[in-house]
């Protein structure tokens, strides 16, 4: 099965607030995750397995996929569900392999049913005291009365390979002074910026991480309507001396009620707040994914985890 056609017609229309999810199933639950992670889905075929000694036991090993040999997690394992049938009651498991963070991985789980295409105010996030947990899950919705749920596969990931993690990650900051006798974290101390990312644990590593580079004026919102909001409130509160009471927006694109496309379209189309810079830093920066920020007027995107990456746009656009 390929999704090349479904994901052409949503580059048509970025920036409308709209998600496209593949439902599939491991039992008789069913779980979703954006179109956008995924290449293709195969077949399961033993033949193709390598298995690899002392790996993680959700780590199946190796998965052959046109002559590529890709790692294979089974997500039943992964996410300690007891075996079950799966809900069209056959034993025909099937991988879905997905792009994500500039990395190919193979989702061993039970069947695909199919793709539905929602707004992102129909997601529900999940409550801050189940995601103080980190929950392998990112939120939910709801379709014929049945309520799926969203895979954060970056989190599992992270999980079976520490070097995709952001967290610990540290940026080497530079402390000469320029011509003005400041220095480089100086310079960024002195920058307003806005921040929206979903995720309480990425959000907090990335703010440490930016702190400690020295873009320590940062504040942070939980998801692309709350940034849009106060930033219009700070436009409003602006006493018209030519300063930008905000200098520039980091957003992720995946987030419930509004997603960081449609946050970049809003504040490019606003007369008042169309001249801030907007850097799109996600798990789904892709080649088709860099025609999305084009067409909202993205000034920049980077891959989650290269923080290193991140800083140094900044400073380019900023300093």
């Amino acid at each position: 099965m390929s999704v090349n056609q479904s994901r052409q017609e949503v580059l048509l229309e970025s920036g409308n607030n709209e998600i496209e999810l593949i439902e599939f199933y491991l039992g008789s639950q069913p779980f979703g995750i954006n179109v956008h992670k995924l290449r293709e889905i195969i077949p399961f075929d033993e033949a193709k397995t390598t298995h690899i000694p002392e790996c993680l036991p959700s780590v199946v090993g190796t998965f052959e996929v046109r002559g590529q040999s890709i790692p294979l997690v089974d997500l039943n394992m992964h996410l300690n569900r007891s075996p079950e049938p799966n809900a069209a009651g056959e034993e025909r498991k099937v991988v879905m392999v997905c792009e994500f963070n500039q990395r190919v991985n193979g989702f061993l789980v039970d069947g695909v049913n199919r793709i539905h295409r929602i707004s992102w105010s129909d997601i529900a996030p999940l409550s801050s005291l189940i995601e103080n947990y980190h929950p392998r899950f990112t939120g939910s919705f709801s379709i014929d009365q049945r309520e799926i749920l969203i895979v954060d596969l970056e989190y599992i990931i992270t999980e079976i390979d520490p070097e995709a993690d952001i967290v610990g990650q540290q940026v080497a900051t530079d402390e000469v002074p320029d011509d003005s006798g400041e220095s480089v974290v100086d310079r960024r101390r002195g920058k307003k910026l806005f921040f929206a990312e979903d995720s309480s644990l990425i959000r907090e590593s990335i703010l440490s991480v930016l702190n400690s580079a020295g873009y320590s004026n940062v504040e942070s919102f939980v998801n692309g309507e709350d940034c849009f909001l106060a930033l219009q409130r700070a436009m409003e509160g602006n006493q018209g001396d030519g300063v930008l009471p905000v200098e520039l927006v980091i957003s992720d694109i995946e987030m419930p009620i509004m997603d960081g496309l449609t946050l970049c379209k809003r504040i490019k189309d606003d007369p008042a707040s169309g001249s801030i810079p907007v850097v799109i830093f996600s798990s789904l920066i892709s080649d088709q994914m860099k025609i999305h920020c084009d067409q909202v007027g993205v000034d920049g995107c980077i891959s989650k985890p290269q923080i290193g990456q991140l800083v140094a746009m900044l400073d380019r656009l900023l300093l």
